[in-house]
Protein backbone atom coordinates (compact mmCIF):
# COMPACT_ATOMS: atom_id res chain seq x y z
CA UNK A 1 0.00 0.00 0.00
CA UNK A 2 1.30 3.34 -0.88
CA UNK A 3 1.02 5.88 1.57
CA UNK A 4 -1.06 9.35 -0.15
CA UNK A 5 -2.66 12.54 0.38
CA UNK A 6 -6.12 13.26 -1.71
CA UNK A 7 -7.43 16.13 -2.50
CA UNK A 8 -11.05 16.36 -3.58
CA UNK A 9 -12.51 19.56 -5.52
CA UNK A 10 -15.77 19.89 -6.64
CA UNK A 11 -15.19 22.29 -9.67
CA UNK A 12 -17.93 23.67 -11.96
CA UNK A 13 -17.65 20.84 -14.62
CA UNK A 14 -15.48 18.40 -13.27
CA UNK A 15 -14.87 16.38 -10.14
CA UNK A 16 -11.54 15.56 -9.16
CA UNK A 17 -9.57 13.38 -7.00
CA UNK A 18 -5.90 13.99 -7.07
CA UNK A 19 -3.42 11.46 -4.74
CA UNK A 20 -0.17 12.62 -4.25
CA UNK A 21 2.88 11.04 -2.63
CA UNK A 22 5.09 12.33 0.30
CA UNK A 23 6.77 13.89 -2.80
CA UNK A 24 4.42 16.03 -3.42
CA UNK A 25 4.13 13.97 -6.80
CA UNK A 26 0.33 12.74 -8.07
CA UNK A 27 0.46 9.45 -8.25
CA UNK A 28 -3.40 8.33 -9.07
CA UNK A 29 -6.60 10.32 -10.11
CA UNK A 30 -10.21 10.10 -10.83
CA UNK A 31 -12.99 12.24 -11.71
CA UNK A 32 -16.49 12.99 -13.02
CA UNK A 33 -17.65 15.44 -14.97
CA UNK A 34 -20.68 17.19 -14.15
CA UNK A 35 -22.52 20.93 -14.49
CA UNK A 36 -25.16 22.91 -13.02
CA UNK A 37 -28.96 22.96 -13.84
CA UNK A 38 -30.84 26.26 -14.87
CA UNK A 39 -33.92 25.51 -12.49
CA UNK A 40 -37.35 28.31 -11.71
CA UNK A 41 -34.50 30.63 -12.25
CA UNK A 42 -31.67 29.34 -10.57
CA UNK A 43 -28.46 27.72 -11.16
CA UNK A 44 -28.10 24.78 -9.14
CA UNK A 45 -26.57 21.37 -9.02
CA UNK A 46 -28.21 18.34 -6.93
CA UNK A 47 -26.83 17.46 -3.47
CA UNK A 48 -27.49 13.38 -4.96
CA UNK A 49 -25.27 14.33 -7.85
CA UNK A 50 -22.60 16.21 -5.50
CA UNK A 51 -22.48 12.39 -3.53
CA UNK A 52 -22.51 10.34 -7.16
CA UNK A 53 -19.48 12.20 -8.25
CA UNK A 54 -17.80 12.26 -5.52
CA UNK A 55 -17.79 8.37 -5.48
CA UNK A 56 -17.33 8.52 -9.21
CA UNK A 57 -14.00 10.37 -8.63
CA UNK A 58 -13.21 8.10 -5.73
CA UNK A 59 -13.77 5.10 -7.88
CA UNK A 60 -10.62 6.23 -10.64
CA UNK A 61 -8.43 6.11 -8.10
CA UNK A 62 -5.96 3.02 -7.83
CA UNK A 63 -6.78 0.51 -5.41
CA UNK A 64 -3.60 0.69 -3.18
CA UNK A 65 -3.56 3.66 -2.05
CA UNK A 66 -3.11 4.25 1.75
CA UNK A 67 -4.76 7.50 2.06
CA UNK A 68 -3.18 9.65 5.40
CA UNK A 69 -5.79 12.90 5.24
CA UNK A 70 -7.58 14.25 3.04
CA UNK A 71 -8.74 17.98 1.93
CA UNK A 72 -12.28 18.94 0.46
CA UNK A 73 -12.17 21.90 -2.22
CA UNK A 74 -15.17 23.50 -4.08
CA UNK A 75 -16.32 25.96 -6.28
CA UNK A 76 -17.11 29.16 -3.52
CA UNK A 77 -19.65 31.35 -2.63
CA UNK A 78 -23.04 30.18 -3.47
CA UNK A 79 -25.82 29.21 -0.70
CA UNK A 80 -26.55 26.35 1.03
CA UNK A 81 -28.96 26.86 3.84
CA UNK A 82 -29.94 23.85 6.16
CA UNK A 83 -31.95 23.33 9.53
CA UNK A 84 -30.83 21.69 12.53
CA UNK A 85 -30.66 18.43 11.54
CA UNK A 86 -28.93 18.85 8.08
CA UNK A 87 -31.72 19.22 5.65
CA UNK A 88 -31.61 21.66 2.76
CA UNK A 89 -33.89 24.26 2.69
CA UNK A 90 -33.86 25.00 -0.55
CA UNK A 91 -31.83 24.24 -3.15
CA UNK A 92 -27.96 25.10 -3.72
CA UNK A 93 -27.69 28.15 -5.68
CA UNK A 94 -24.63 28.68 -7.24
CA UNK A 95 -22.30 31.14 -7.57
CA UNK A 96 -23.01 31.63 -11.16
CA UNK A 97 -26.37 33.30 -9.92
CA UNK A 98 -26.90 37.06 -10.66
CA UNK A 99 -30.13 37.58 -8.25
CA UNK A 100 -28.48 39.65 -5.24
CA UNK A 101 -27.90 42.81 -6.86
CA UNK A 102 -30.31 44.82 -4.42
CA UNK A 103 -28.56 42.84 -1.53
CA UNK A 104 -25.42 42.90 -1.79
CA UNK A 105 -25.66 47.01 -2.46
CA UNK A 106 -27.21 47.19 0.52
CA UNK A 107 -24.26 45.30 2.23
CA UNK A 108 -21.91 47.06 0.88
CA UNK A 109 -23.35 50.26 1.64
CA UNK A 110 -23.41 49.00 5.54
CA UNK A 111 -20.30 47.39 5.75
CA UNK A 112 -18.25 49.64 3.73
CA UNK A 113 -16.81 46.75 2.19
CA UNK A 114 -17.14 44.96 -1.45
CA UNK A 115 -20.25 42.25 -0.92
CA UNK A 116 -20.49 40.75 -4.43
CA UNK A 117 -23.46 39.38 -5.50
CA UNK A 118 -22.10 35.94 -5.26
CA UNK A 119 -21.26 35.66 -1.85
CA UNK A 120 -23.42 33.45 1.01
CA UNK A 121 -24.41 36.43 2.68
CA UNK A 122 -25.94 38.36 -0.43
CA UNK A 123 -27.42 35.18 -1.09
CA UNK A 124 -29.00 35.00 2.80
CA UNK A 125 -29.97 39.07 2.89
CA UNK A 126 -31.52 38.75 -0.22
CA UNK A 127 -33.52 35.30 0.98
CA UNK A 128 -34.61 37.91 3.84
CA UNK A 129 -35.47 40.86 2.09
CA UNK A 130 -37.80 38.54 -0.15
CA UNK A 131 -39.64 36.94 3.04
CA UNK A 132 -38.59 33.38 2.56
CA UNK A 133 -40.15 31.05 4.52
CA UNK A 134 -37.23 29.18 5.25
CA UNK A 135 -35.25 31.18 6.74
CA UNK A 136 -36.59 31.16 9.96
CA UNK A 137 -35.77 27.36 10.25
CA UNK A 138 -31.72 28.24 8.89
CA UNK A 139 -29.18 26.77 11.71
CA UNK A 140 -26.67 26.49 9.52
CA UNK A 141 -25.09 27.99 5.86
CA UNK A 142 -22.04 26.84 4.59
CA UNK A 143 -20.53 26.66 0.76
CA UNK A 144 -20.22 22.93 -0.82
CA UNK A 145 -16.73 22.18 0.04
CA UNK A 146 -17.84 22.77 4.03
CA UNK A 147 -21.14 20.06 3.16
CA UNK A 148 -19.07 17.80 2.16
CA UNK A 149 -16.58 17.77 4.78
CA UNK A 150 -19.36 18.00 7.50
CA UNK A 151 -20.48 14.89 5.90
CA UNK A 152 -17.18 13.08 6.28
CA UNK A 153 -16.32 14.09 9.29
CA UNK A 154 -19.81 16.01 11.25
CA UNK A 155 -17.78 18.80 11.72
CA UNK A 156 -19.52 22.46 10.84
CA UNK A 157 -15.72 23.94 9.74
CA UNK A 158 -14.67 26.02 6.90
CA UNK A 159 -11.21 27.53 6.00
CA UNK A 160 -10.59 31.11 6.22
CA UNK A 161 -9.93 31.49 2.42
CA UNK A 162 -13.48 29.73 1.71
CA UNK A 163 -14.92 31.80 4.37
CA UNK A 164 -14.00 35.27 2.72
CA UNK A 165 -16.45 34.49 0.06
CA UNK A 166 -19.26 33.86 2.67
CA UNK A 167 -18.66 36.77 5.13
CA UNK A 168 -15.89 39.80 5.32
CA UNK A 169 -13.04 38.28 7.41
CA UNK A 170 -10.55 40.61 10.19
CA UNK A 171 -7.18 39.93 9.14
CA UNK A 172 -6.34 40.23 12.84
CA UNK A 173 -8.42 37.58 14.09
CA UNK A 174 -8.54 35.52 10.92
CA UNK A 175 -12.08 34.95 11.52
CA UNK A 176 -15.68 36.65 10.29
CA UNK A 177 -15.34 40.38 11.10
CA UNK A 178 -17.24 40.97 14.61
CA UNK A 179 -18.09 44.66 13.91
CA UNK A 180 -19.55 43.77 10.84
CA UNK A 181 -21.50 40.45 12.55
CA UNK A 182 -23.25 42.68 14.65
CA UNK A 183 -24.06 45.19 12.21
CA UNK A 184 -25.83 42.52 9.78
CA UNK A 185 -27.62 41.55 13.10
CA UNK A 186 -28.91 44.95 13.72
CA UNK A 187 -29.94 45.48 10.55
CA UNK A 188 -32.21 42.32 10.48
CA UNK A 189 -33.38 42.64 14.36
CA UNK A 190 -36.93 43.54 12.99
CA UNK A 191 -37.58 40.43 11.76
CA UNK A 192 -36.97 38.97 15.12
CA UNK A 193 -35.76 34.59 13.61
CA UNK A 194 -34.45 32.77 16.48
CA UNK A 195 -30.94 32.90 15.01
CA UNK A 196 -28.37 35.55 14.94
CA UNK A 197 -25.78 35.64 12.41
CA UNK A 198 -22.52 34.20 14.42
CA UNK A 199 -24.79 31.39 14.92
CA UNK A 200 -25.15 30.00 11.65
CA UNK A 201 -21.61 30.45 10.35
CA UNK A 202 -19.46 27.53 10.38
CA UNK A 203 -16.15 27.89 12.42
CA UNK A 204 -13.52 29.14 10.63
CA UNK A 205 -10.14 27.22 10.42
CA UNK A 206 -6.74 28.33 9.07
CA UNK A 207 -4.37 26.40 6.49
CA UNK A 208 -2.48 23.07 9.23
CA UNK A 209 -5.34 22.93 11.60
CA UNK A 210 -7.23 19.68 11.55
CA UNK A 211 -11.04 19.74 10.35
CA UNK A 212 -12.32 17.10 11.90
CA UNK A 213 -11.70 13.29 11.12
CA UNK A 214 -13.60 10.78 8.76
CA UNK A 215 -16.60 9.10 10.72
CA UNK A 216 -18.35 6.02 9.80
CA UNK A 217 -20.94 7.30 8.70
CA UNK A 218 -18.61 9.44 6.57
CA UNK A 219 -17.14 6.46 5.38
CA UNK A 220 -20.72 5.52 4.11
CA UNK A 221 -21.07 8.97 2.54
CA UNK A 222 -17.85 8.44 0.40
CA UNK A 223 -18.77 4.79 -0.64
CA UNK A 224 -16.51 2.97 1.39
CA UNK A 225 -13.34 4.61 -0.40
CA UNK A 226 -12.10 6.18 2.26
CA UNK A 227 -11.57 4.60 5.77
CA UNK A 228 -13.23 5.82 9.07
CA UNK A 229 -10.57 7.74 11.04
CA UNK A 230 -8.44 9.96 7.97
CA UNK A 231 -7.85 13.62 9.15
CA UNK A 232 -8.93 16.48 6.94
CA UNK A 233 -7.63 19.92 6.47
CA UNK A 234 -9.99 22.59 6.53
CA UNK A 235 -12.06 22.45 3.61
CA UNK A 236 -10.97 25.72 1.02
CA UNK A 237 -12.54 27.28 -2.30
CA UNK A 238 -11.13 26.71 -5.76
CA UNK A 239 -9.33 30.53 -5.12
CA UNK A 240 -7.50 28.79 -2.20
CA UNK A 241 -6.47 26.19 -4.24
CA UNK A 242 -5.58 27.72 -7.28
CA UNK A 243 -3.02 29.90 -4.89
CA UNK A 244 -1.53 26.99 -2.98
CA UNK A 245 -1.21 25.01 -6.33
CA UNK A 246 0.74 28.22 -7.57
CA UNK A 247 2.57 28.74 -4.63
CA UNK A 248 0.73 32.56 -4.77
CA UNK A 249 -0.07 32.78 -1.71
CA UNK A 250 2.94 35.36 -0.81
CA UNK A 251 2.62 39.27 -0.61
CA UNK A 252 3.25 40.58 -4.29
CA UNK A 253 2.57 37.04 -5.91
CA UNK A 254 -0.56 36.10 -8.10
CA UNK A 255 -2.45 33.86 -9.93
CA UNK A 256 -5.00 33.23 -12.63
CA UNK A 257 -7.27 30.57 -12.51
CA UNK A 258 -9.60 29.99 -16.01
CA UNK A 259 -11.98 27.12 -16.66
CA UNK A 260 -15.42 27.53 -16.57
CA UNK A 261 -15.00 30.79 -14.66
CA UNK A 262 -12.15 33.38 -14.48
CA UNK A 263 -10.12 35.24 -11.40
CA UNK A 264 -7.08 36.65 -10.73
CA UNK A 265 -6.27 36.49 -6.42
CA UNK A 266 -3.35 39.23 -6.13
CA UNK A 267 -1.82 39.10 -2.58
CA UNK A 268 -1.88 42.52 -1.07
CA UNK A 269 0.91 44.63 0.87
CA UNK A 270 -1.52 46.61 1.96
CA UNK A 271 -5.31 47.70 1.83
CA UNK A 272 -6.51 49.34 -1.52
CA UNK A 273 -7.71 53.52 -1.13
CA UNK A 274 -11.38 52.69 -1.27
CA UNK A 275 -13.95 49.87 -1.75
CA UNK A 276 -14.50 48.83 -5.37
CA UNK A 277 -17.52 46.56 -6.52
CA UNK A 278 -15.41 44.97 -9.19
CA UNK A 279 -13.20 43.42 -6.77
CA UNK A 280 -13.50 41.17 -4.13
CA UNK A 281 -11.10 40.90 -0.69
CA UNK A 282 -10.77 37.57 0.32
CA UNK A 283 -7.79 35.54 1.77
CA UNK A 284 -5.20 33.36 1.28
CA UNK A 285 -5.25 29.89 3.28
CA UNK A 286 -3.42 31.65 5.87
CA UNK A 287 -5.56 34.24 6.07
CA UNK A 288 -3.44 37.03 3.94
CA UNK A 289 -5.68 39.52 2.17
CA UNK A 290 -5.92 39.13 -1.37
CA UNK A 291 -7.65 41.29 -4.11
CA UNK A 292 -10.02 39.42 -6.39
CA UNK A 293 -11.11 40.01 -9.69
CA UNK A 294 -13.82 37.18 -10.40
CA UNK A 295 -15.78 36.85 -14.05
CA UNK A 296 -18.33 34.20 -14.38
CA UNK A 297 -17.48 33.33 -17.78
CA UNK A 298 -14.73 32.07 -19.35
CA UNK A 299 -14.37 28.49 -21.43
CA UNK A 300 -18.18 27.52 -21.51
CA UNK A 301 -18.82 29.88 -24.97
CA UNK A 302 -15.70 28.02 -26.02
CA UNK A 303 -16.67 24.35 -25.04
CA UNK A 304 -20.43 24.95 -26.74
CA UNK A 305 -18.67 25.91 -30.05
CA UNK A 306 -15.89 22.78 -29.41
CA UNK A 307 -18.96 20.73 -29.00
CA UNK A 308 -20.10 21.65 -33.04
CA UNK A 309 -17.08 21.31 -34.71
CA UNK A 310 -17.02 17.83 -33.32
CA UNK A 311 -20.67 17.47 -34.76
CA UNK A 312 -19.20 18.74 -38.14
CA UNK A 313 -16.39 16.15 -37.79
CA UNK A 314 -18.70 13.37 -37.24
CA UNK A 315 -20.21 14.49 -40.58
CA UNK A 316 -17.48 13.68 -42.07
CA UNK A 317 -17.47 10.44 -40.67
CA UNK A 318 -14.64 11.15 -38.16
CA UNK A 319 -15.76 10.95 -34.58
CA UNK A 320 -13.34 13.41 -32.22
CA UNK A 321 -12.54 13.55 -28.70
CA UNK A 322 -12.07 16.39 -26.50
CA UNK A 323 -8.13 15.48 -26.46
CA UNK A 324 -8.19 15.28 -30.37
CA UNK A 325 -10.05 18.41 -30.99
CA UNK A 326 -9.32 21.11 -28.50
CA UNK A 327 -5.85 21.07 -28.92
CA UNK A 328 -6.20 21.36 -32.94
CA UNK A 329 -8.32 25.03 -32.61
CA UNK A 330 -6.30 26.04 -30.21
CA UNK A 331 -3.42 25.72 -32.12
CA UNK A 332 -4.98 27.23 -35.70
CA UNK A 333 -5.68 30.17 -33.53
CA UNK A 334 -1.79 31.00 -33.65
CA UNK A 335 -2.43 31.56 -37.45
CA UNK A 336 -4.73 34.24 -36.87
CA UNK A 337 -4.14 38.05 -36.39
CA UNK A 338 -3.33 39.89 -33.49
CA UNK A 339 -6.61 41.64 -33.02
CA UNK A 340 -8.63 38.56 -34.51
CA UNK A 341 -8.74 40.33 -37.84
CA UNK A 342 -12.19 42.01 -36.59
CA UNK A 343 -14.16 39.29 -35.35
CA UNK A 344 -15.75 40.15 -32.14
CA UNK A 345 -16.65 37.28 -29.36
CA UNK A 346 -18.90 38.33 -26.18
CA UNK A 347 -18.63 34.99 -24.01
CA UNK A 348 -21.63 35.70 -21.72
CA UNK A 349 -23.73 33.09 -20.97
CA UNK A 350 -24.16 33.73 -17.37
CA UNK A 351 -24.45 37.85 -16.03
CA UNK A 352 -20.94 39.21 -15.37
CA UNK A 353 -19.97 41.49 -12.53
CA UNK A 354 -17.26 43.49 -13.24
CA UNK A 355 -19.07 44.78 -16.49
CA UNK A 356 -21.94 45.29 -14.90
CA UNK A 357 -24.67 42.86 -16.48
CA UNK A 358 -27.04 40.83 -14.83
CA UNK A 359 -28.00 38.00 -17.51
CA UNK A 360 -25.66 37.13 -20.42
CA UNK A 361 -26.01 36.56 -24.14
CA UNK A 362 -23.20 34.74 -26.21
CA UNK A 363 -22.22 36.54 -29.62
CA UNK A 364 -19.91 37.00 -32.36
CA UNK A 365 -19.78 40.10 -33.82
CA UNK A 366 -18.10 40.62 -37.25
CA UNK A 367 -17.47 44.26 -38.73
CA UNK A 368 -18.08 44.62 -42.19
CA UNK A 369 -14.82 43.30 -44.53
CA UNK A 370 -13.37 41.38 -41.23
CA UNK A 371 -11.01 38.53 -41.88
CA UNK A 372 -13.63 35.72 -40.77
CA UNK A 373 -11.75 32.49 -40.62
CA UNK A 374 -11.38 29.77 -38.48
CA UNK A 375 -8.22 30.76 -36.52
CA UNK A 376 -9.62 34.45 -36.13
CA UNK A 377 -12.64 33.30 -34.63
CA UNK A 378 -10.99 30.88 -32.01
CA UNK A 379 -8.76 33.37 -31.47
CA UNK A 380 -11.06 35.90 -30.16
CA UNK A 381 -12.61 32.73 -28.64
CA UNK A 382 -9.57 32.55 -26.44
CA UNK A 383 -9.28 36.24 -26.07
CA UNK A 384 -12.73 36.62 -24.71
CA UNK A 385 -12.14 34.05 -21.67
CA UNK A 386 -9.72 36.65 -20.35
CA UNK A 387 -11.04 40.30 -21.95
CA UNK A 388 -13.37 40.88 -19.20
CA UNK A 389 -10.83 39.88 -16.29
CA UNK A 390 -8.32 42.73 -17.96
CA UNK A 391 -10.83 45.51 -17.33
CA UNK A 392 -11.32 44.21 -13.26
CA UNK A 393 -7.58 44.08 -13.42
CA UNK A 394 -7.15 47.95 -14.58
CA UNK A 395 -8.11 48.62 -11.25
CA UNK A 396 -5.42 47.21 -9.41
CA UNK A 397 -3.30 48.59 -12.07
CA UNK A 398 -4.76 52.53 -11.33
CA UNK A 399 -3.94 51.50 -7.41
CA UNK A 400 -0.98 51.05 -8.16
CA UNK A 401 -0.52 47.00 -6.54
CA UNK A 402 2.90 45.67 -7.27
CA UNK A 403 2.75 41.61 -8.80
CA UNK A 404 6.52 40.17 -8.77
CA UNK A 405 4.89 36.81 -10.47
CA UNK A 406 1.80 35.81 -12.34
CA UNK A 407 1.05 32.17 -12.71
CA UNK A 408 -1.89 30.63 -14.87
CA UNK A 409 -3.91 27.35 -14.00
CA UNK A 410 -6.93 25.57 -14.92
CA UNK A 411 -8.02 24.10 -18.37
CA UNK A 412 -7.21 27.21 -20.49
CA UNK A 413 -3.60 26.42 -20.01
CA UNK A 414 -3.78 22.88 -20.67
CA UNK A 415 -2.84 23.75 -24.33
CA UNK A 416 0.95 24.48 -23.36
CA UNK A 417 1.85 27.97 -24.48
CA UNK A 418 -1.23 29.22 -26.18
CA UNK A 419 -3.66 30.17 -23.47
CA UNK A 420 -0.50 31.30 -21.61
CA UNK A 421 0.95 33.20 -24.33
CA UNK A 422 -2.46 35.35 -24.99
CA UNK A 423 -2.51 35.99 -21.10
CA UNK A 424 0.60 37.48 -21.01
CA UNK A 425 -0.38 39.73 -23.85
CA UNK A 426 -3.66 40.67 -21.83
CA UNK A 427 -1.96 41.65 -18.53
CA UNK A 428 1.18 42.71 -20.83
CA UNK A 429 3.25 40.82 -17.86
CA UNK A 430 5.00 37.26 -17.89
CA UNK A 431 2.98 34.60 -17.24
CA UNK A 432 4.10 31.45 -15.30
CA UNK A 433 2.99 28.08 -15.75
CA UNK A 434 3.52 24.79 -13.78
CA UNK A 435 3.76 21.44 -14.98
CA UNK A 436 -0.09 21.16 -12.80
CA UNK A 437 -1.21 23.94 -14.70
CA UNK A 438 -4.37 21.89 -16.01
CA UNK A 439 -5.30 20.57 -13.33
CA UNK A 440 -4.54 22.67 -10.35
CA UNK A 441 -7.04 22.81 -7.77
CA UNK A 442 -7.40 19.06 -6.49
CA UNK A 443 -3.60 18.93 -6.71
CA UNK A 444 -3.82 22.50 -4.51
CA UNK A 445 -6.00 21.16 -1.83
CA UNK A 446 -3.97 17.77 -1.84
CA UNK A 447 -0.88 20.04 -0.83
CA UNK A 448 -3.21 21.81 1.83
CA UNK A 449 -3.93 18.69 3.40
CA UNK A 450 -0.35 17.41 3.60
CA UNK A 451 0.38 21.29 5.06
CA UNK A 452 -1.19 19.47 8.39
CA UNK A 453 1.88 17.35 8.81
CA UNK A 454 4.53 20.69 8.46
CA UNK A 455 3.08 23.28 10.62
CA UNK A 456 6.30 24.36 11.92
CA UNK A 457 6.71 26.07 8.71
CA UNK A 458 4.58 28.84 7.69
CA UNK A 459 2.47 27.73 4.64
CA UNK A 460 4.54 30.18 2.20
CA UNK A 461 7.92 28.68 3.36
CA UNK A 462 6.23 24.87 2.97
CA UNK A 463 5.19 25.66 -0.68
CA UNK A 464 8.71 27.48 -1.80
CA UNK A 465 10.88 25.20 0.00
CA UNK A 466 9.21 22.01 0.11
CA UNK A 467 7.13 21.72 -2.73
CA UNK A 468 8.17 23.98 -5.47
CA UNK A 469 11.90 24.54 -5.08
CA UNK A 470 12.41 22.01 -8.16
CA UNK A 471 9.18 22.29 -10.11
CA UNK A 472 8.82 22.32 -13.98
CA UNK A 473 8.29 25.68 -15.22
CA UNK A 474 7.61 27.44 -18.36
CA UNK A 475 7.69 31.29 -18.87
CA UNK A 476 5.45 33.38 -21.54
CA UNK A 477 7.06 36.90 -21.65
CA UNK A 478 4.23 39.36 -23.40
CA UNK A 479 4.95 39.78 -27.58
CA UNK A 480 5.04 43.31 -28.88
CA UNK A 481 2.12 42.37 -32.07
CA UNK A 482 0.00 40.21 -29.46
CA UNK A 483 0.04 43.53 -26.74
CA UNK A 484 -1.21 45.80 -29.47
CA UNK A 485 -3.73 43.00 -31.31
CA UNK A 486 -5.30 42.12 -27.64
CA UNK A 487 -5.57 46.08 -26.86
CA UNK A 488 -7.26 46.63 -30.65
CA UNK A 489 -9.40 43.55 -29.68
CA UNK A 490 -10.29 44.65 -26.09
CA UNK A 491 -11.44 48.42 -27.32
CA UNK A 492 -13.96 46.14 -30.00
CA UNK A 493 -15.18 44.38 -26.86
CA UNK A 494 -16.16 47.34 -24.74
CA UNK A 495 -17.69 48.65 -27.40
CA UNK A 496 -19.76 45.31 -28.45
CA UNK A 497 -21.11 45.83 -24.78
CA UNK A 498 -23.21 48.05 -26.03
CA UNK A 499 -24.66 44.98 -28.21
CA UNK A 500 -24.57 42.74 -25.44
CA UNK A 501 -27.20 45.30 -23.01
CA UNK A 502 -29.27 45.45 -26.36
CA UNK A 503 -29.79 41.68 -26.61
CA UNK A 504 -30.37 41.19 -23.35
CA UNK A 505 -33.13 43.86 -22.75
CA UNK A 506 -35.42 42.86 -26.02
Amino acid sequence: MRDVTLGVEFGSTRIKAQAIDDNFIPVSSGGFTWKSTYENGIWTYSLDDVRKGFIEALSGLDRDLNIKSLGISAMMHGYLAFDKNWNLLVPFRTWQNTITAEAAACLTKEFDFNIPQRWSIAHLYRAILNDESHVKDIAHITTLSGYVNYMLTGKFTLSVGDASGMFPIDPETCDFDEEMLNKFDELIKDRNYPWKIRDILPKVLTAGEIAGYVTEKGSEFAGGLIPAGVKTAPPEGDAGTGMAATNSVAPRTGNISAGTSIFAMVVLEKPLSKVYEEIDIVTTPSGKPVAMVHCNNCTNDTNAWESIFKEVAALTGKEMTDDEIFPMLYKKTLEGSPDCGGVVVVNYMAGEGVTHFDEGRPMVIRLPGCDFTLANFFRAQLYSTMTTLKIGLRILENENVKIDSLTGHGGLFRHKGIGQRYLAAACNTKVTCMSSAGEGGPYGMALLAKYMDYTDMTLEDFLEKKVFSSAEKTFESPRKEDVEGFNAYLERFEKALDAEKAAINQ
